[in-house]
């Protein structure tokens, strides 16, 4: 059945709160394994869902299940070889909340009544703070109550546009299932004024656990003071469920011909999100808030290519792949770094390709590719968005996100190269280790590989994603 795919992490998740870490650590690569393996036989063959009228097989739903599916397996094979290295307190409680995370967001992708993603969304809250909290330090504790703080009032927001949605339809008399696949098939008999007010109150409230500027303040926190495993996690997995949930409500305005209402609030609030994580960018002292603050920009990426529509949409879910991949190896690449020199300060970790050759390796092809250079997937998708930017008469736009790019980019190398080739007195406290590269090597060569060539199951479902909205292939 469907709900398996939410059901099996969630209940391994409750067991492995209660098991010895050794056999947590199994179940959780084990169930990772599982998961993938139920998430791609419904890919070829759709499973049948227990409750039609709360969970459906969406493309883009589908879409944001496989890059969480994947992504997950690498992660959970790295954190079995982290937690050896690194001293963490309850370990089991730390097992037990990934798969629980692994669970609720395998939820919100396949939730197709709007308060079931609400209760989805808000449930990746709850199960994921404590792996922000695991460490127990003062800034681990403020991370962690401003995460809970501030992503619980956006959800709230989320959860008053929803209602406004259904507003929309009372003021119309419709009589429909509240689903989004129902909706989309009446919506230009929903009421525009009340419709307009639901998607604004929906992007500023999953716009805050997406990380879209200015509602973005709990993350470069979160992301930094989490364990890597967990922030590869939050920014390759969390952010795109949030996205989903705006993606729906997008395609609800467009199908009711507001296309061009939602797309202007993409447009401007991923340029905005774009500018302001470049101007943060420059001279971060700590490179997991580096990482954290390039997540903003990528989400901005995103709306931007979601907001212009056309031949920038297929970037834009180009892009929601490659960057959870990419960004997903560099924080599993990043916690190499933590390992190795003991601190997340770029002052302290100069000399990375002399003392850490391998994890350079890993770290700057993962900052190649995040920079929208060859031969990563993020070129691809970044040039189809501004393609399209131009191709539908959005130049001062494009202009501007071409900009914002250069900005985060000059960021970046200044950063990475200090880093890299820069002097550092500073000793290797814990040795590479081949099982701990292997993730991040594993992600980015996935990335390498669908950059040339994709499944063709992978690429028609990108198709139906976006042909829903008017989505293109070629310009």
């Amino acid at each position: 059945m469907l709900e398996s795919l939410f059901f099996l992490p969630l209940f391994t998740g409750l067991i492995a709160l209660f098991l010895p870490v050794k056999l947590g650590r199994i179940v959780l690569v084990v169930t990772g394994l599982l998961h993938l393996q139920l998430t791609l036989l419904n890919m070829l063959h759709p499973l049948h869902a227990i409750a039609p009228g709360y969970f459906g097989c969406g493309p883009a739903g589908l879409l944001v299940l496989l890059i969480t599916s994947f992504i997950f397996v690498f992660i959970a094979w790295y954190a079995v070889f982290y937690m050896r290295e690194q001293e963490m307190q309850s370990e089991s409680i730390f097992i037990g909340c990934m798969l629980l995370f692994l669970g609720t967001m395998s939820m919100a992708a396949l939730a197709d009544h709007p308060i079931v993603l609400w209760i989805a969304i808000e449930s990746t809250t709850l199960v994921s703070a404590p792996l922000i909290f695991i460490n127990r330090s003062k800034k681990a504790i403020e991370a962690t109550w401003k995460y809970v703080l501030i992503c619980s009032v956006g959800i709230a927001l989320a959860l008053l546009g929803f209602f406004f949605i259904t507003l929309s339809m009372d003021r119309t008399g419709i009589d429909l299932p509240l689903t989004f696949s129902a909706l989309n098939t009446a919506a230009r008999q929903l009421d525009p004024l009340w419709l307009k007010t639901g998607f604004i109150f929906v992007l500023i409230g999953f716009g805050t656990k997406m990380g879209l500027a200015p509602m973005h303040t709990w993350l470069p926190d979160a992301h930094s003071e989490a364990p890597s495993p967990a922030s590869a996690l939050l920014s390759g997995a969390l952010l795109n469920c949030a996205f989903l949930g705006i993606f729906k409500v997008h395609t609800l305005l467009v199908l009711a011909g507001l296309g061009e209402f939602s797309g202007s609030l993409l447009i401007g609030f991923g340029l905005f999100s774009m500018l302001l994580a470049g101007i943060f960018i420059l001279r971060q002292p700590d490179y997991k808030r580096m990482l954290a603050y390039s997540s903003v920009e990528n989400m901005g990426v995103i709306a931007f290519g979601v907001g212009i529509g056309g031949l920038a949409l297929y970037g834009a879910m180009l892009h929601l792949i490659h960057h959870s991949l990419i960004k997903s190896s560099l924080f599993l690449s990043a916690g190499n770094l933590v390992l190795g020199f003991g601190t997340k300060l770029v002052a302290k970790c100069g000399g990375m390709v002399r003392l850490l050759p391998r994890t350079f390796v890993s770290f700057f092809g993962g900052f190649v590719g995040i920079s929208g250079l060859p031969p990563f997937g993020v070129f691809l998708s970044e040039l189809l968005i501004i393609l399209g930017a131009f191709q539908t008469g959005h130049p001062v736009a494009a202009g501007l996100f071409i900009a914002s790019l250069v900005l985060v980019l000059a960021g970046l190398v200044q950063i990475v190269t200090a880093m890299s080739f820069g002097p550092c007195d500073e000793e290797i406290l814990v040795p590479e280790q081949l099982l701990r590269l292997i993730p991040p090597y594993g992600l980015l060569l996935t990335s390498m590989v669908l950059t040339i060539w994709m499944p063709a199951t992978l690429y028609h479902t990108i198709v139906d994603t976006i042909s829903i909205i008017g989505g293109a292939i070629h310009g």
